[in-house]
């Protein structure tokens, strides 16, 4: 099954690892540096020019898997996905 994650984007609801509400996580040095490393890996796709609200965590492992930062909220997503 194809996911909506915002404006004319779909990913496959099997590659989905983690959806992250951007408030609640980047107040950790962590993950503000996990997003930073991967933005610099080039692994970072932007969807929409809204104001993003989650990130998706989508791929087989680190290495080549994509983070994309969404307009649409983590817990929408999380409706979407059924969980």
């Amino acid at each position: 099954m194809y996911i909506h994650i915002g404006r004319d984007k779909f990913v496959k609801s099997r590659d989905i690892i983690g959806i992250f509400d951007l408030d609640n996580t980047t107040v950790s040095k962590i993950t503000r540096d996990a997003l930073s490393m991967s933005e610099k890996k080039g692994n970072v796709v932007t969807i929409g020019c809204e104001l993003p609200m989650s990130f998706i965590l989508c791929g087989k492992n680190r290495e080549t898997g994509k983070l994309y930062i969404s307009p649409v909220s983590a817990a929408t997503l999380a409706k979407r996905i059924g969980k």
